[in-house]
């Protein structure tokens, strides 16, 4: 009996031998992308980092380990599978070996569907309808899934992704899976029940949304392929029409559903809080459950026999309503017009696709049933877990959790440009900035006594301000007003600007715009040309080096491996510097990759009219995870990492083209060369094999992290340079994640209480501080929650009415009034939070601080009576900095207070001439130590360093420190190994600086930390211990380095040399350092280098002069 296929109501004879044929095809094809993916895995497993990395690493296994709550947006669904593989590890230490172990799964995983999704397009253009596919055809197609999926398995981005405990491995494994569901769609498009695979994907981008939004930039991509099977003769118009309708949709996605229905939901909750005097969260309940009532209702509605019109129409319209597709932007104004416009259209058509309507409102209900993963956000929220961002326990928090709204807004389409001011006009004779009131921020009302009932109020409205129009510009690209960002705007854009008149305040004001053709041309130098072309390129033709650039020719370009184009793009090829040609992350490719890719979208887009399809479905995924993300963020210069992470996908599209390389050369040999179907195919396989291996053979080298413990090394070594029952102040993420991951996870040092300034700026954070987390007590807060709710005293201006100093507590007691009295400053007529003195004292208990050991005996000629804060410099204190303050005068010298060294000393609050250095922490004591030898506890930190500190396997042979380790690496030279022995040289204790040194040179090796200018002081103090062998190896390390890398920027192009001008200083101020100190003590060893120092020295004087 022969098979058959029902296609509608009609019955499809297939061929029998074409059946069997095809079915062994696709067992084939399924055998190799599963080989394909145990080889993917199999790469990423044995290459993956053992521990936390860097970054949000540390974080997001932290909150996975135990259900806590991450930064904003959160990664709710991330967190849970996360948590599932953590159950498998057979102690803590080994809790990120299984997430990082999950995201090397699934990142095989990714390249399973990316071969599949090759294969299957490939065999759409290769083999014609109702024939047989022949052997040759078999080879070429499988011959471009393993080609175009091993390219993805080797690429730099994607790889770096799939050995760390990070959301974006798991965001491409969404994208790779939804690209390829909706290709199967398409395959069965014809056959009763089809939209079960568009209801499946709809399911999977709710899920993906709890991982990241980036897989709703897919939709377009898929929209396209709906359009080309539903309509057989596609049109320009048509697929323009299709287009449009999916940007609508992404559109809808993000502001709708995504934060349209919580903002239903938080009515709901105002209603069911404020009005009926119910509990908080019992309107979340009923919503949820009137929400699911009204989605049931619709669906069943859809799928009677005998249609009621109006009931339909209305259920459906409820249930859009409730999922706050409508409620894009604030207010309520546009979800009205929208919810109108769609009642006019279902009521006015005479016909409505009832089917449509029922797998819409299937769609949505799944979506709604995988974005309910952020119930657990609610819920650990709620259990006010000791990681607890934002805190966001109530509907209300969540949302502003959701908009990521702490990061601030960037204009996108008409905005501010980098001159653009603040309306100003004249109030009272004084000038003041023109605003109006915006969205209100509905807060948990303050209880005085438990008896009070669960009721919110408005904490504070948003302060919306008005720009100068004139100033204001279409498409606004160089927008960020901060003196470093405007210097590069500058230089990148060529900004010469034009003049522009304004009013301020009745004077009219000259300033110079950037124009229209400027702000382009920073567009595409910048923003498209280093931030996304420059990441394309490292994946498919080469990279310079792994250090991150800012537009030098030294650091972190494209390059091809073919020396004529690389001189011309970067500089001589040969006796390049040592962080060049050194450097693991230095790779060539000799552009191959890019070359088979694009030779494979010329064959896609011209293979007909299922190739042309197929190129504007592959080419809109790329365009959407590409340039439509630069488009997006907008970015401002000096970002503080790369950020090729964010193009995963656009990288995954060009990678389907590279697989069609395949076909195109086996054409070109069937064509050209006369050669067989199957020699072809398998010779154009085998060639364009060779790329593939060369990009895994060049990048397994940077992507290897499989000896590296750095991030929880480091991260323990701030922890233990504290004294039990400490508190230590950080800042950024690589000084918090990693101190977080080993408390929360491998439980170092509970005792210690990690305080991240950052954070400290808001009530929430402030709330948890004041809470025990394990063996940490609650930190010695004395302020009240009414005292620093959001928009309370979010800063004090630092406003002196009196010469003399005033003591700390009087002053935080000032501020802390809310006596009206307070708050004038002579001159303004508004009411302002201020400090009244520029000098702060306050007194130091001897008895409390010798009881606590904060200093010892031999310093206590030193104990001050008073402790002085000089605030000269400072126009005002932020509300961290007012704690902080609060905290000092509170704690009264009972618990250690440190600074971790890696902190801002903009975050110091003018306490650094109390800092004394314990290894990676400044403590704060209670003498001055600016400039003299107590500056550094000697004994502490020497047992920290000698004894207690560990290193990650940096001075394992071979291991890959990116620029991230390197960095902290070489600041450990600096701020740590340098500064110790020369505290110990000046104490008499040369034993133990020598054995400093040593350690230095022993954990942080000269073959995997190279000698440069942070090594400069180990030189020296070697010299000084006597120790004249090391200090001149360590020297001419130094030296040898930093000659290289002067001759080759003297033989760089003017334009090229100039973008290196800092450096070239720089390596000349090295060198001349070393020449010095080499004088002193052996002035035959500098001989050979002072002739080559003075000629450089003398052309430098030239090009500066130039």
């Amino acid at each position: 009996m022969r098979p058959t296929a029902r296609v509608g109501m009609q019955v499809e004879t297939i061929n029998y031998h074409t059946y069997t044929k095809y079915g062994k095809v696709q067992t084939n094809q399924q055998r190799v992308g599963v080989g394909r993916f145990l080889i993917a895995s199999t790469v990423y497993l044995m290459t993956m980092e053992p521990t936390a990395s860097f970054w949000d690493c540390g974080e997001f296994i932290s909150s996975a380990y135990k259900l806590e709550v991450g930064h904003p947006p959160g990664a709710p669904f991330f967190m849970l599978t996360a948590n599932l593989f953590t159950q498998f590890a057979s102690d803590p230490s080994k809790v990120a070996v299984m997430v990082n172990t999950m995201s090397a799964l699934f990142s095989g995983l990714t390249i399973l569907f990316l071969f599949w999704s090759i294969t299957h397009l490939a065999r759409k253009i290769i083999v014609e309808d109702d024939k047989m596919m022949c052997l040759g055809q078999m080879i070429t197609i499988m011959g471009c899934g393993l080609v175009g999926s091993l390219a993805y398995t080797f690429s730099d981005t994607f790889w770096f992704s799939a050995v760390e405990g990070e959301v974006y491995a798991y965001s491409s494994l969404f994208t790779a899976l939804v690209f390829w569901l909706i290709l199967k769609w398409e395959e069965a498009a014809d056959r009763p029940h089809a939209d079960r695979w568009i209801v499946l994907i709809a399911y999977l981008m709710g899920l993906s949304i709890g991982v990241h939004l980036l897989n709703l930039l897919c939709i377009p991509a898929i929209v396209l392929v709906y359009y080309y099977k539903k309509f057989p003769n596609p049109t320009m118009k048509g697929t323009l029409i299709a287009l449009l309708v999916s940007f609508a949709i992404v559109g809808l996605m993000m502001y709708g559903v995504v934060q349209g229905l919580v903002e239903v939901c938080g009515y709901f909750e105002l209603l069911f809080v404020n009005t009926f005097g119910m509990p908080y969260n019992s309107g979340v309940y009923a919503f949820v459950i009137i929400l699911a009532a009204s989605l049931i209702w619709a669906i069943w509605e859809t799928m009677q026999d005998e249609i009621h019109p109006v009931r339909m129409k209305i259920s459906f319209i409820l249930s859009i309503v409730l999922l706050g597709i409508p409620f894009i932007g604030s207010g309520y104004v546009i979800a009205v017009i929208l919810t109108a416009a769609l009642t006019a259209y279902l009521f006015m058509s005479k016909k409505v696709n009832i089917k449509m309507l029922n797998t819409i409102l299937v769609c949505l209900m799944v979506i709604v049933v995988g974005y309910s993963s952020y119930a657990l956000t609610l819920i650990r929220a709620t259990a006010d877990t000791p990681m607890n961002q934002n805190a966001p326990q109530d509907i209300f928090t969540l949302r502003t959790y959701l908009a990521r709204e702490q990061y601030g807004k960037t204009p996108l389409i008409y905005g501010q440009t980098y001159v653009s001011e603040v309306k100003r006009e004249n109030q009272g004779g004084t000038c003041v900035p023109v605003s109006k009131e915006g969205e209100p921020t509905w807060s948990r009302v303050i209880k005085k006594d438990k008896n009070e009932k669960d009721h919110y109020y408005i904490s504070r409205y948003d302060t919306e301000y008005e720009y100068v129009d004139e100033l204001s510009m279409l498409f606004p690209r160089m927008y960020s007003s901060d003196g470093r960002h405007v210097a590069a705007y500058k230089e990148w854009a060529q900004v010469k600007g034009t003049p522009v008149k304004f009013n301020r305040c009745g004077e009219m004001v000259t300033v110079m715009k950037p124009t229209f053709a400027e702000n382009l041309r920073y567009f595409f130098a910048y923003q498209l040309n280093f931030m996304y072309w420059r990441y394309f390129m490292w994946n498919f033709s080469g990279r310079q080096n792994d250090i991150q650039g800012h537009g030098e020719v030294s650091n972190g370009n494209w390059i091809t491996g073919i020396p004529f184009i690389d001189e011309a793009l970067v500089g001589p090829q040969e006796d390049m510097p040592f962080d060049i040609v050194n450097n693991k992350g230095h790779n060539v490719y000799y552009m191959l990759p890019l070359l088979l890719g694009i030779l494979g979208l010329l064959f896609q887009a011209y293979a007909g009219k299922k190739g042309i399809q197929g190129f504007w479905i592959t080419f809109f995924l790329f365009f959407m995870t590409g340039i439509a993300i630069v488009l997006y963020l907008n970015q401002t210069p000096y970002q503080p990492r790369e950020r090729d992470y964010a193009y995963a996908g656009s990288f995954y599209a060009f990678c389907i083209w590279i697989g069609f390389g395949v076909a195109a050369l086996a054409k070109g040999l069937q064509k050209y060369g006369k050669l067989s179907p199957v020699i072809a195919g398998s010779v154009a396989t085998v060639l364009c094999l060779l790329v593939p291996i060369q990009m895994g053979a060049q990048n397994w080298d940077d992507h290897d992290r499989s000896n590296r413990y750095v991030c929880r090394d480091f991260g323990a070594n701030y922890l233990e340079s504290c004294e039990p029952n400490a508190v230590i102040f950080t800042n950024g993420d690589n000084d918090t994640f990693p101190l977080w991951y080993a408390q929360e996870v491998e439980g170092i040092r509970t005792d210690v209480r990690v305080c991240n300034t950052s954070y400290l700026q808001t009530d929430w954070y402030i709330n948890q501080m004041k809470k025990q987390a394990y063996e940490s007590d609650p930190l010695p807060i004395s302020w009240q929650p009414e005292d620093y709710v959001q928009g309370t005293r979010d800063a004090a201006y630092v406003f002196p009415m009196t010469d003399k100093s005033i003591d700390l507590k009087t002053a935080l007691d000032f501020v802390r009034s809310n006596d009206p009295k307070f708050k004038k400053i002579p001159g303004i007529n508004q009411e302002l939070d201020y400090i009244p003195a520029q000098t702060l004292t306050m007194g130091v208990d001897s008895a409390a601080v010798m009881a606590a050991g904060v200093i010892d005996t031999a310093n206590l000629p030193y104990l001050q009576k008073e402790m002085k804060i000089d605030l000269k410099g400072k126009d005002v204190l932020g509300k961290q900095e007012l704690i902080i303050l609060d905290m000092l005068q509170t704690n009264d010298w009972n618990r250690p207070i440190y600074y971790a060294i890696t902190v801002s000393p903009d975050q110091f609050v003018k306490l650094d001439p109390y800092f004394q250095q314990t290894g990676m922490a400044y403590q704060i004591v209670p003498m001055e130590t600016q400039g003299t030898v107590r500056s550094i506890n000697t004994e502490k930190m020497y047992d920290n360093v000698m004894n207690k500190f560990k290193w990650g396997g940096v001075n394992t042979p071979g291991v890959y420190l990116d620029e991230t380790v390197m960095r902290m690496c070489k600041s450990y030279r600096i701020a740590l190994f340098s500064k110790l022995a020369a505290a110990l040289v000046a104490e008499g204790k040369n034993e133990k600086a020598l054995d400093v040194l040593d350690k230095a040179m022993e954990v942080l090796p000269p073959e995997n930390v190279p000698l440069d200018y942070s090594a400069l002081s180990l030189g020296e103090l070697y010299y000084e211990l006597g120790q004249k062998e090391k200090a001149e190896m360590v020297y001419k390390g130094i030296a040898d380095n930093a000659l290289r890398s002067i001759n080759w920027y003297f033989r760089l192009r003017p334009g090229q040399l100039s973008s290196v001008e800092s450096d070239l200083g720089h390596n000349l101020a090295v060198l001349q350092e070393v020449l010095r100190v080499s004088k002193q003590y052996n002035p035959e060893f500098a001989k050979p280098y002072q002739e080559e120092f003075d000629n450089y020295r003398m052309a430098y004087g030239s090009v500066a002069k130039d």
